[in-house]
């Protein structure tokens, strides 16, 4: 079964104005639109692959590079535009708020901790907020396309917070300015739906 672009939940000028209209449509058109379609061709030649995205990451060193590279665009992706919503942003809750302030100490330092790994990822790349094998909170980075579902990772665990630092994802509006881009997706995080993860 092929791969397919997901709609978004919401329109493209929905989290105006942290992040513009034709930055995200082109994004999600383009970009996204182009990982699905090159993963789809790069699995093609390839017999028995699952159908799991995940799965495929899990093992992600046994498939060609090309499988790598699109197969993390296409499931980053995918995650990202479900981890912001209009009006979101705001502080999490519940046993999120509580995990975060025993792993990090408190929310502002997380949100330190978790910008800096955005700023600093050398060229493009993605920070993220996971849940490691032993239940425990962590932030990192990948470069590229990578993520920590990844059999080729330094630090391995399940994605529940992501935040896309590839130039594409923010130059139209910001430019080189990659530090103000990234207070400004503080504003449109769904936390909901990183609460969920956390759970599931």
């Amino acid at each position: 079964m092929a791969f397919e672009l997901p709609k978004l939940d919401y329109s493209y000028n929905a989290l105006e104005p942290y992040i513009d209209a034709q930055t995200m449509e082109i994004h999600h058109t383009k970009h996204h639109g182009a990982y699905t379609t090159n993963l789809n061709n790069a699995l093609a030649n390839i017999p028995n692959a699952p159908t799991s995205i995940e799965d495929i990451l899990r093992d992600i060193s046994k498939y060609p590079v090309a499988v790598r590279n699109n197969g993390g665009g296409y499931y980053n992706h995918n995650l990202f535009w479900k981890l912001m919503k209009p009006n979101g942003g705001g502080t999490p809750q519940g046993d999120l708020a509580d995990a975060i302030n025993r792993y990090f100490g408190s929310f502002e330092k997380f949100k330190e901790i978790f910008s800096n790994a955005a700023a600093t990822r050398f060229g493009s790349g993605w920070a993220w907020l996971i849940v490691k094998s032993d239940g425990s909170l962590a932030v990192t980075s990948t470069p590229n396309q990578d993520n920590p579902l990844m059999d080729i990772v330094e630090e391995k665990g399940k994605p529940i917070l992501g935040l896309d630092v590839w130039e594409h994802a923010y130059y139209l509006k910001y430019q080189n300015r990659r530090p103000e881009y990234i207070a400004a997706f503080w504003n449109i995080i769904n936390w909901d739906e990183v609460s969920r993860l956390l759970k599931s």
